[in-house]
């Protein structure tokens, strides 16, 4: 009991140590259309900063949810940086980013084993198979998931919290004197936002166009083009008027299905590619993940969500700017 009591003290301190010492200043609770460039950054970065703290105890208890919020929370993160980029791209940035992937494949491989066990009892008809072919998969999570809480523990893992924190607040980025640093911290988030949304949707309809001739990683590359514009309409919810909300909705109803879609292809791929890796146990997994008809099947889906994604008005910079809501 004391060293049960022991650990959670831990947890919690490690916890609190990485919550953002920085002196904050005070930011508009929402973004709006002619906010600068530079506080927009901020409001969007603190927010998903802080979702990443909200979920790490629940990810160091090998909460499965919370563990899925994280990573939600961190691509949201990461998103917000290329989305303004170059306006951040100052001498920290790689250091800061270089961080965030570490971060990043720390939770990946706990949460590839979680969705793989989840796909195998969903398809397995044959409880005492799924009892012996999953020992070795609970085995390997159970592992991973210790190295994990590991990391989530570590002096490094603070230091990354503690680092990005300052770095979005008064980094580099926010005090250069050159004519294009000013220029690019004082555009307007929805001009700002039109051309960046504009530009990534352009080149994400490029490359859909030849989706079902991409291989693994090609379609895996494209999969991330598409969180990365889902995520961004997502963050910019504050800025789009009343009379385009159901723009904005269609075009991310659009991209999540072709989100899911390719998804569950990447979702595949790394449940083969696990369940190779384990096979030196004796287990041959991999078969249920190979599916030739489910893998046209999604392709299907992803292209149909394309071709009505792509027959959609282009965003404009009107669609961000609300009739009645003073700039901020």
């Amino acid at each position: 009991m004391r060293a049960r009591k022991s650990r959670s003290t831990t947890r919690s301190t490690a916890n609190a140590h990485a919550k953002p010492a920085t002196r904050r200043n005070v930011l508009p609770a929402r973004l709006s259309p002619g906010m600068a460039c530079d506080t927009a950054f901020r409001i969007i970065a603190r927010r998903h900063l802080g979702a990443v703290i909200a979920q790490h105890d629940g990810t160091c208890r090998g909460d499965p949810d919370a563990l899925h919020q994280i990573r939600i929370a961190l691509t949201h993160l990461r998103t917000a940086i290329r989305f303004f980029s170059p306006m951040v791209d100052d001498a920290l940035r790689p250091e800061v980013w270089a961080e965030l992937k570490w971060l990043n494949s720390q939770l990946g491989m706990v949460r590839d084993l979680d969705v793989a066990i989840e796909r195998i009892v969903a398809e397995s008809s044959d409880e005492l198979a799924v009892v012996a072919e999953l020992q070795r998969w609970d085995e390997k999570r159970a592992e991973s998931h210790r190295l994990l809480a590991r990391a989530l523990q570590s002096a490094r893992y603070r230091r990354l919290v503690e680092q990005t924190s300052t770095w979005i607040e008064s980094g580099p980025w926010s005090t250069r004197r050159s004519k294009e640093a000013i220029r690019l911290r004082r555009c307007t988030l929805a001009d700002h936002a039109t051309e960046r949304l504009t530009e990534w949707e352009r080149t994400l309809l490029k490359k859909a166009r030849k989706l079902k001739k991409l291989d693994v990683e090609r379609r895996h590359k494209l999969r991330l083009l598409n969180k990365r514009m889902t995520y961004s309409v997502e963050s910019l919810a504050d800025l789009f008027a009343d009379g385009v909300t159901t723009k904005q909705k269609s075009i991310l109803k659009q991209l999540r299905k072709a989100q899911r879609s390719l998804g569950q292809l990447n979702d595949d791929a790394r449940g083969q590619a696990l369940a190779a890796s384990l096979n030196g146990a004796g287990i041959d997994a991999s078969r249920g993940f190979l599916n030739r008809k489910r893998e046209k099947k999604l392709l299907r889906k992803a292209s149909t969500a394309y071709r009505k994604l792509d027959k959609a008005k282009p965003f404009r910079s009107s669609d961000l700017t609300p009739r009645s809501e003073p700039d901020a």
